[in-house]
């Protein structure tokens, strides 16, 4: 199967993807402030990614490109909603185009649609840093993410087998490139661990792509022949990849990401450690389904209801809501405890 083919399977399968297995935002819960002390008119939601400032913590992720006309379309329509709303716009891998110039025109109408909107290059830990210039410079990014993809790969039956080296060639790109790169889990979670390394060498963020979402798994299973189904449960739930990415020594910002449905899951990545948050399949299929007008609509509607949920708090910045008391309950709960995690820094803190 080509390249070409693989992109649209990948949108028709994500398209009916939906995952059955919690995020486990769940766990995560509000300390209510009867005194919050606070006006609506007083909240922000503006805030940053490492080097970039954003006007929203909400942006459209990595989703598509790539795949002839059907990806440009959906790509024009991301892009048109991104500079309509004011948030930020990440393409899918563009190592399709790198390999087959004709199809830089689905990737390229992103910045021909959104000129001075923050867009955010795509590629995989498998680039050189020559191909990771050639990305950025094809969509003039504003940042680069660096795709890690195992488990899809694994299960995907012309996918990668060979992932040795990973380290040292995401360390390569981020000498290369003029731009913040961030590293991306595209849907099993990343664990402390692998945030440190990443830290180590450069990366300016992490994208810790969460179980929750769009399963890469399950779509690549039903592709093969022979699919390999343990993987369909493999991963570490979103809520719990974003408190074991932000239980670290060294500083990064973290994308949270990987099965946001509501702007109360969002209100919760964002309050346990996030800086930002993307969504792709939730986005994609009410753009597919209902078109730009209504995905413009749900996304101001999160925008209406976060700012609502952080004046109950009586968080007037996505800074104060990151210190706004939280209780961790359940598996959560638990997976932090055996990994050594101290919970109770969450349900004490405060705001003022």
């Amino acid at each position: 199967m080509s390249r070409f083919e693989r992109k649209w399977d990948h949108i028709r399968y994500a398209l009916d993807n939906r995952q059955e297995r919690s995020a486990a935002f769940e766990d995560i819960h509000f300390i209510h402030q009867s005194l919050p002390d606070i006006n609506v008119s007083d909240v922000r939601i503006d805030h940053s990614i490492g080097e970039l400032s954003l006007s929203s913590p909400i942006f459209i992720n990595a989703m598509t490109g790539g795949g002839g006309e059907k990806t440009f379309e959906i790509n024009k329509e991301l892009a048109a909603v991104a500079k309509n709303t004011g948030i930020a716009m990440a393409v899918g891998s563009q190592m399709s185009a790198l390999k087959d110039k004709q199809q830089q025109y689905t990737y390229e109408v992103v910045r021909r649609e959104n000129p001075t909107g923050i867009i955010i290059a795509n590629l995989g830990s498998e680039a050189t840093p020559e191909q990771a210039k050639e990305a950025v410079e094809m969509i003039d990014a504003n940042a680069l993410q660096i795709h890690l993809n195992v488990i899809q790969e694994l299960a995907m039956p012309e996918g990668d087998r060979d992932f040795s080296g990973a380290m040292k060639r995401i360390e390569m790109i981020v000498d290369a490139v003029d731009v913040p790169v961030i590293a991306k889990e595209v849907g099993f979670g990343m664990c402390k661990e692998t945030v440190e390394r990443l830290s180590s060498i450069g990366v300016s963020a992490v994208d810790v792509g969460g179980f929750g979402g769009t399963n890469f798994a399950e779509i690549e299973n039903k592709r093969n022949r022979k699919p390999l189904a343990f993987f369909n449960e493999w991963g570490i739930p979103t809520a719990i990849s974003i408190l074991e990415a932000s239980n670290h020594s060294n500083p990064i910002s973290i994308i949270g990401s990987g099965g946001f449905r509501t702007s109360h899951d969002i209100a919760k990545g964002l309050a346990i450690g996030a800086n930002a948050v993307g969504m792709s399949g939730h986005f994609l299929r009410l753009l597919v389904k209902n078109g730009r007008d209504a995905l413009q609509e749900e996304i101001h509607r999160f925008h209406q209801d976060l700012v609502m949920i952080m004046t109950a708090i009586g968080a007037k910045s996505i800074s104060e809501l990151q210190r706004a008391p939280v209780m961790i309950t359940g598996y959560t709960y638990h997976w932090l405890n055996q990994r050594g995690f101290d919970t109770k820094i969450f349900s004490q803190r405060r705001i003022k």
